[in-house]
């Protein structure tokens, strides 16, 4: 195992991703924490840990329900709530710690959770931890929401998680937009307000109004504006009282120490009265945002896109040396492409650091850009329930439709058996087969990835794969990932790391669809597939059936896996020209949501 944690590590180096271990904090004018108001280091917010301390002892000592905790933890969820303008709140370990208890203890099996493409790793693994199924809806699209609720009639609970302000992009969700979705689908907003709170709306409230019937809760980060640590879930009694006995990250975890609980308590008094400071921040990041070229940012938080990632990293190290803390972003914390310098601007920053980061950062603008949002069609990822279901026949579809107003490649990570899926796609999608990215591992036995690879005497390294791939997004074109097999298909039987494909596509969550036989065991092979792939918050675009007509198969896995399904034929004569007339007929890009 460690060998493999040891290649793993150097492949990101070969990358430029390697993140190396802080061991210092690092020297210059902070343009990098989210301490925005600076209250990580305001004395009565130290003052009042200290005496906490002195009364209350060094340790939380147990879970709260076992008797831990003291009582400032009490009186700051009754100082959270008033101040928010919520009937309750509950104090967690840390914000991460927040979002997985509330989430997975709302969801389950039957349930349905709707994420924005951008929301924060804790948001994401919360949804995974439910065990409900999980669709990415487009970042900042209502429109995008709405279908995907409008499909979803028959789950249970149907949850909308987003952040407000998006913490690597520093854009804002329309929550008004988002309500008015939820209360058309009879879903529930969940809002992560963590870059918010302390920052915008009256007295730093955040976004959102509490009293509004479908913004189920909110969640507050206390180590961003507030400087100080922790989370809160803001709700009502009702889920207050639910969380205590279902989140787990609650009933299970020990106590926050008394000394945050008081420097806590002193920070929501002062975060109430910091009107001057707020206004600061806000204009400090306009100036910044004015003298970049970019866009006004919701809040604290400007990104300054810089697309490679050593480029990135190359600048960060640059500023710092000259007294500036920046640190470089890189995926997969972003989409691929857009590395970047995150800005932050906080009230301690002084006008002349602002303007003199500007000037340092202004010769290096010919290759920032605005942040975007990724884009859909960059990477499609065909999978199937099982082999000869017609991944390829569909892959070529794709990349023809695409191909008839861009450029687009294909590539297949690992090939085994005779054919060459490769020049195949290429025949039928009009494209020079030459130009695709070779597989990693062409294998000569029509096997298993794996098998095949013993056979050949050799052993599929999955991060080999990983690597291959993200060196292949770089390049400008989209590109379809045809997969071998079905989703569980091993690429190794070690145990731990990325044995099956699926767990690479769970490392990987790229937009995807699904291909399977249109006859007999479609209904068995497709719905276990999507339940394993719902598992790990994965949501194809469509199910694409191949083979003869059924409409009664169509219309059960229509109904029964909650998913567009696409229906392609058996073709007489499968040509460039017949895969034309279907991509027509279905109008496939649309019905897929992919960029043609």
């Amino acid at each position: 195992m460690k060998a493999e944690l040891a290649r793993g590590l150097a492949r990101l180096a070969e990358l430029g991703r390697l993140r190396p271990y802080p061991e210092q904090q690092a020297l210059g004018a902070d343009f990098c924490s989210n301490d925005y108001l600076g209250l990580a280091a305001d004395p009565k917010v130290i003052v009042a840990g200290q005496e906490a301390l002195a009364e209350f002892g060094a340790g939380g000592r147990a879970s709260r329900l076992l008797a831990g905790g003291c009582p400032l933890h009490v009186q700051v969820e009754a100082a959270a709530a008033e101040w928010l303008q919520a009937e309750g709140a509950l104090l967690f370990a840390s914000g991460y710690q927040a979002n997985l208890g509330l989430i997975a203890s709302l969801a389950g099996r039957g349930d349905a959770i709707f994420s924005d493409r951008l929301n924060h790793a804790s948001i994401i693994d919360g949804a995974a931890l439910s065990r409900a199924r999980v669709e990415i809806y487009e970042h900042l699209d209502p429109e995008d929401l709405s279908r995907r609720l409008e499909r979803s009639r028959a789950a249970g609970r149907k949850l909308v998680l987003s952040e407000s302000i998006f913490s690597m992009d520093g854009d804002a969700a329309p929550v008004d937009e988002l309500l008015e979705v939820c209360a058309r689908h009879d879903a529930w907003l969940i809002l992560d307000e963590a870059h918010a709170v302390g920052l915008v709306g009256k007295e730093g409230r955040g976004h959102a109004a509490s009293d509004h019937p479908r913004l189920l809760a909110r969640m507050v980060g206390a180590g961003k504006a507030l400087g100080v640590g922790g989370g809160l879930v803001l709700c009502d009694r009702v889920l207050r009282d639910h969380l205590v006995n279902h989140a787990r990250s609650f009933v299970f975890s020990t106590a926050v120490v008394p000394a945050l609980a008081g420097s806590l308590l002193a920070a929501i008094e002062r975060c109430r009265s910091m009107d001057a400071e707020r206004i600061r921040v806000l204009d400090l990041a306009a100036r910044l945002a004015k003298g970049l070229e970019l866009s006004c940012p919701a809040a604290a938080i400007l990104p300054y896109v810089l697309g490679e990632d050593q480029r990135a990293v190359t600048c960060a190290e640059d500023l710092l040396s000259q007294g500036f803390h920046v640190r470089a972003v890189r995926p997969p914390t972003v989409p691929e492409g857009s590395a970047r310098l995150r800005l932050v601007l906080h009230a301690h920053n002084r006008v002349s650091e602002v303007d003199a980061l500007a000037a340092a950062l202004r010769g290096k603008a010919s290759a920032a850009v605005e942040s975007p949002a990724p884009a859909p069609s960059e990477t499609l990822f065909v999978v199937g329930t099982d082999t000869g279901v017609g991944k390829t026949v569909v892959s070529a579809a794709i990349l023809r439709a695409w191909r008839r107003t861009q450029e687009a490649r294909y590539w297949k990570p690992v090939q085994t058996g005779d054919e060459n899926d490769s020049l195949r796609v290429a025949e039928l999608s009009d494209a020079d087969g030459a130009s695709f990215p070779a597989p990693v591992w062409s294998l000569p036995l029509p096997a298993s990835p794996h098998q095949a690879a013993a056979a050949a005497g050799v052993a599929i390294d999955p991060v080999e794969i990983q690597g291959r791939l993200a060196e292949l997004r770089r390049h400008r074109d989209p590109l379809v990932v045809e997969l071998a097999g079905g989703i569980h298909v091993p690429y190794a039987l070690e145990v731990g790391g990325l044995r099956l494909q699926i767990d690479w596509l769970a490392v990987e969550r790229p937009p995807l669809v699904l291909v399977a036989r249109s006859g007999l065991g479609t209904l068995n092979h497709s719905l276990l597939t999507l339940e394993s792939l719902r598992a790990r918050a994965l949501e194809p675009l469509a199910l694409i059936l191949v083979g003869p007509e059924h409409v009664e198969n169509a219309a059960a896995l229509r109904q029964l896996g909650e998913i567009e399904v696409i229906e392609m034929p058996s073709f007489n004569e499968l040509t460039a020209e017949s895969l034309d007339r279907w991509i027509d007929r279905v109008d496939l890009c649309r019905l897929l949501r992919t960029k043609p």
